[in-house]
């Protein structure tokens, strides 16, 4: 299940909710007031893998830029599109 990232317009509180992507957009109570004028929110994410070497690699998205090399314009560092 996934884990998505909730604004409250009343209180300004960011929370967090897993919740099955079919529900993700409906209405939900913020854990913090308890009002409905809540607002999914745009999250950042990060992966972690192992590269061929056993060693670990972090990706992340949401930045603009590369998220396989990390590159903060385009991929030429490492030449995936």
């Amino acid at each position: 299940m996934p884990l998505y990232e909730y604004t409250c317009h009343d209180c300004h509180v960011t929370f967090d909710i897993l919740r099955p992507m079919s529900q993700a957009d409906a209405p939900i109570e913020c854990t913090h007031c308890h009002g409905s004028n809540t607002i999914r929110a745009i999250s950042l994410f990060a992966a972690h893998s192992l590269d061929e070497l056993g060693g670990t690699q972090s990706l992340s998205g949401g930045n603009g830029g590369c998220a396989t090399c990390g590159s903060p314009s385009s991929c030429s560092t490492c030449g995936i599109a």
